[in-house]
């Protein structure tokens, strides 16, 4: 199993957009549901967005929903998420994880030991 990758982080203002992207190189990329989730300062890290293996679902956190989109593109073992009229308080650090499950998709909640995750890719928004 190989751990994801995240890329697309960084600095930027209130209202701006962002997008990351996740690459899950050396396993069946297309078998799996994917998804972010991010980790504000002195904070526990909380779900963001989800996808299935086709990409025809998504759950989104009710704090990003109609502002961030997720997407994937089997072809390219790569996962995105494009962030718009970005928020101070979406200052985190972003992860990508793959493998999870349906309870973890549907349920929009984050579970120990579910999924191989990446190292994290830093987002902060300027007010």
């Amino acid at each position: 199993q190989v751990n994801p990758v995240e890329s697309g982080g960084g600095l930027v203002q209130a209202g701006d957009s962002l997008r990351l992207s996740c690459v899950a190189s050396g396993r069946t990329f297309s078998s799996y549901a994917m998804g972010w989730a991010r980790q504000p300062p002195a904070k526990e890290r909380e779900f963001v967005a989800a996808i299935s293996w086709s990409g025809g679902i998504t759950y989104y956190a009710d704090s990003v929903t109609g502002r961030f989109t997720i997407s994937r593109d089997n072809a390219k073992n790569t996962m995105y998420l494009e962030m718009n009229n970005l928020k101070p308080e979406d200052t985190a650090v972003y992860y990508c994880a793959t493998d999870w499950d349906a309870q973890t998709v549907v349920s929009r909640t984050l579970r120990a030991g579910v999924g191989a995750w990446g190292q994290g890719t830093q987002v902060t928004v300027s007010s």
